[in-house]
């Protein structure tokens, strides 16, 4: 099937208009963010001179309340100044793939997308399931996520590389102890013609039917889509929407941005080359587990935080462990 990708040049340079404008507003907001914390510096400083000339118990708890919140925004606002990268503000591309071990892998990759679309959720962010592959028995193959906010790809980019889990299997009768990986790739949303170029040429487009869960019509239509970029093989699919045109764009989403993330990639290894420094392969050591026995500890690998609250974590509690690693990237420590 001919691949249809030539629009006119006018949605090519609206879509250029629009990029420039989403980075003019998250360059605004950055701003009036600075503004807002500068104000309330000044405002709280008077409070504090009053306070010295009246001891009032109220104006100290008000005071004190002021410099928390002031504190929390500054760590805030600092750690979103370090992004260096040029895609950390953008929306992220989040895929999940299940590791080795049939069921166990495929529920434990079914957890993280649940746990990632608790934390889009509890920081306000837009989350929307782009494409998901069902397990053979319960939980996903792999599942693709598009999670949209104000430096999503910056703050998600701490969670690329292999999860372990160790628990209990609820799924042998034996009640043996399983460990299970998952494959977390973040990626940033390419912006169409902006970031990536795919001539007609280049692209092989296939349609099937829609596998897994999802009624006769699912299995009647040829609505599901897959894209391979034939110059580098790489493949993109969707079969989440019914509609063959709807598969068409997600897909052409995520295989645009599988593409961006490949030329950072050719970049950082280009870098690390010239420094003499080692690049990890994608399935190496894991970057964090989660053991729920015999005893309950999630623990991140890279920067030693760790923490017994598993189901807090698991309910998209992720800030802290975010945190951590942004700021040993940095070369701040945090002083807790």
């Amino acid at each position: 099937m001919e691949a249809e990708t030539n629009r006119p040049n006018f949605w090519n340079d609206q879509e250029k208009a629009q990029s420039i404008m989403r980075r003019l507003a998250a360059n605004k907001k950055l701003v009036e963010q600075w503004r807002n914390l500068e104000k309330k510096t000044k405002d709280t400083l008077e409070l504090v001179s009053i306070m010295a000339d009246d001891e009032d118990s109220h104006l100290e708890e008000e005071v004190r309340s002021e410099a928390e919140a002031m504190s929390a925004l500054l760590d805030k606002l600092e750690l979103e100044l370090a992004f260096s990268d040029e895609y950390d503000s953008r929306n992220a591309i989040l895929s999940i793939h299940a590791g080795a071990g049939g069921t166990e892998s495929q529920d434990w990759s079914e957890i993280l997308m649940r746990m990632y679309l608790r934390w889009a959720e509890r920081r306000g962010y837009r989350a929307e399931v782009l494409d998901m592959s069902p397990g053979d028995e319960a939980g996903l193959k792999n599942a693709v996520i598009e999670i949209s906010g104000s430096y999503a790809c910056g703050y998600l980019k701490s969670e690329h590389g292999v999860h372990r889990l160790v628990r209990i299997s609820p799924y042998d009768a034996d009640r043996a102890r399983h460990t299970s990986f998952a494959m977390v790739e973040v990626m940033p949303e390419a912006e169409s013609d902006v970031d990536t170029s795919i001539e007609p040429e280049e692209l092989k487009v296939d349609v099937f039917r829609s596998s897994g869960p999802g009624g006769q019509h699912m299995q009647k239509t040829s609505s599901a889509v897959r894209m391979t970029h034939l110059p580098t093989g790489i493949v993109a699919t969707s079969q989440s929407e019914r509609s063959q045109f709807q598969n068409k764009e997600i897909a052409m989403k995520i295989l645009q941005s599988r593409l961006l993330e490949l030329e950072l990639k050719k970049r950082a290894e280009e870098r690390a080359r010239l420094k003499g420094e080692h690049v990890s392969a994608g399935w190496g050591n894991q970057i964090r587990s989660y053991v729920l026995h015999p005893y309950r500890m999630v623990k991140d690998h890279r920067t030693g935080y760790q923490t017994g609250n598993t189901d807090d974590v698991l309910d998209g509690g992720l800030d802290e462990f975010i945190t951590a690693y942004l700021r040993k990237n940095i070369g701040v420590e945090d002083n807790d």
